[in-house]
């Protein structure tokens, strides 16, 4: 399975690999459940190839949850997985996605805020919604969910994100290279070609940073075109070192959180 993308349902494949424990780290953003809304002034319309993305909502969460679950098996114990998600608006009920992951078997770290700087929808009903989560869920070690420190320079970075989107992209809804890079980056410091799983692999970015980063990865879609085009993305993923290279300077520290404790005389 290293290094390839499968196709098929992502539930389904994912019941179908019985080794357990054998990934470092996840990243992803599955479809939100957008229920077709959109494609006048005020909402863009996402169209996935091969998915009706128009799921009972108690459906599409259960489903989510038995996903997360899967991968929760697949992880190894101290690794960890970056859900990228949203807050949405039903008729004007707010779903927020911890309704669902806190029913799933991860402890949720962290709840990072993804500041896109632009708003895709926007109503007037509400504030522009520039925001979408990252949510970084852990596997405990021995049911210590306090876990590895990260480096200074990776958790000087913040809760809050400021990436652009991925304007330059055909797929329907990606995110950034930098995404998956951070998170990767900063959890995986300690592995040497590791794996990394995205159960929505789409336009294959995960994977580009996997291979940036030197680690496997793998990736499960629907889609044989999006397959196929993540591919090509991926066998060319030298093309994006410069993304590299800019993360790269921002996990930077001049002194490290011992050497600042020592100068305030805390050590």
């Amino acid at each position: 399975m290293k290094n390839s993308i499968i196709k098929g349902d992502v539930l389904s494949v994912l019941k179908d690999i019985t080794d357990n424990e054998f990934v470092d780290c996840g990243v992803t953003s599955p479809p939100y459940n957008k229920k077709k809304v959109g494609g006048g002034d005020s909402f863009r319309k996402v169209v996935y190839e091969n998915f009706d993305d128009n799921l009972l909502e108690e459906e599409y969460q259960q489903e989510q949850i038995d996903i997360l679950n899967e991968l929760y098996r697949l992880i190894k114990s101290g690794g960890s997985f970056f859900y990228n998600h949203k807050i949405r608006h039903v008729k004007g009920n707010m779903i927020h996605p911890l309704k669902w992951l806190t029913k799933t078997k991860w402890h949720v770290r962290q709840e990072i805020v993804w500041n896109k700087r632009s708003a895709v929808e926007f109503s007037g009903y509400r504030f522009y919604q520039r925001d979408e989560r990252i949510y970084w869920l852990y596997k405990p070690v021995n049911n210590n969910i306090i876990g590895k420190r990260l480096k200074g320079k990776d958790a000087t970075l913040g809760s809050i994100w400021e990436v652009p989107p991925d304007r330059k992209n055909e797929h329907p809804a990606p995110f950034p290279l930098e995404i998956p890079l951070r998170c990767i980056m900063s959890v995986m410091r300690d592995v040497s070609n590791g794996i990394v799983i995205d159960p929505y692999m789409g336009s294959g970015t995960t994977a580009v940073a996997a291979k940036l980063l030197k680690h496997n990865y793998i990736g499960i879609d629907k889609s044989q075109t999006y397959i196929d085009k993540a591919n090509k993305r991926i066998v060319d993923y030298k093309q994006y070192s410069n993304i590299l290279d800019k993360e790269n300077k921002l996990h930077y520290v001049k002194k490290s959180y011992k050497q600042r404790k020592q100068k305030m005389g805390l050590f």
